[in-house]
């Protein structure tokens, strides 16, 4: 009974990962192009800002994959 909750929460954690980041990416992306349509010249500070915000977006699935992986170790044993 715990290996299959374990192999849940595994499919659990790696799709609202991946589903988190990608709304945040599409959400980041759609603003700084809109703030770049604005202001076009603060294209440089604001691109260098929605670079690290994507970096830190990213760590999201890099986190539940890890989470995933722990979970997984559960399932076999």
């Amino acid at each position: 009974m715990l290996q299959a909750g374990a192999a849940i929460g595994c499919a659990i954690a790696i799709g609202l990962g991946a589903c988190g980041a990608a709304i945040g990416d599409g959400v980041m992306t759609g603003k700084a192009i809109e703030a770049i349509a604005r202001q076009p010249e603060a294209r440089g500070s604001t691109m260098t800002l929605l670079f690290i915000s994507l970096g830190l977006i990213e760590a999201l699935p890099v986190i539940s994959i890890v989470i995933a992986f722990m979970l997984w170790g559960k399932v076999g044993g």
